[in-house]
């Protein structure tokens, strides 16, 4: 597991951590009852605070994207991938429609708007 902390992200550390790991699951990158680094260690090695660490622990496991077993560790929960991609659906669906309403305060054609995000996909894959 990967996990890269930018401190000069305006974003807290413990919601960097809680996306990239929710990235990983559902990307498939951490697998159905994979173990996760203990929280401890897993705050060793990006030397941060345990607290940190467990309140990123604490939110993914909020919504759904890991299990604890007691004196066992954290784990990659099975997820109903279906249901991750309808909500991933919806998120992107309410962002096009933001996109739109600047896009015409902007008088940007659909072509310019398509430009956009094939030039920003291609920056990411």
């Amino acid at each position: 597991m990967n996990i890269f902390i930018d401190n000069k992200s305006g974003s807290p550390i413990y919601d960097q951590i809680y996306t990239q790991i929710k990235e990983q699951i559902i990307s498939g990158a951490l697998k159905d009852d994979q173990a996760l680094p203990s929280i401890r260690n897993l705050a060793k090695d990006l030397r941060i605070s345990v607290i940190t660490t467990k309140r990123a622990y604490d939110e993914l496991e909020k919504e759904g994207f890991i299990y604890t077993v007691a004196a066992k560790g954290c784990f990659v929960a099975p997820k109903n991938v279906e249901l991750l991609r309808e909500e991933n659906l919806k998120a992107i669906e309410e962002r096009i429609g933001e996109i739109v309403k600047l896009a015409k305060t902007c008088n940007l054609s659909c072509k310019d708007i398509t430009d956009m995000i094939r030039f920003e996909m291609e920056d990411r894959i």
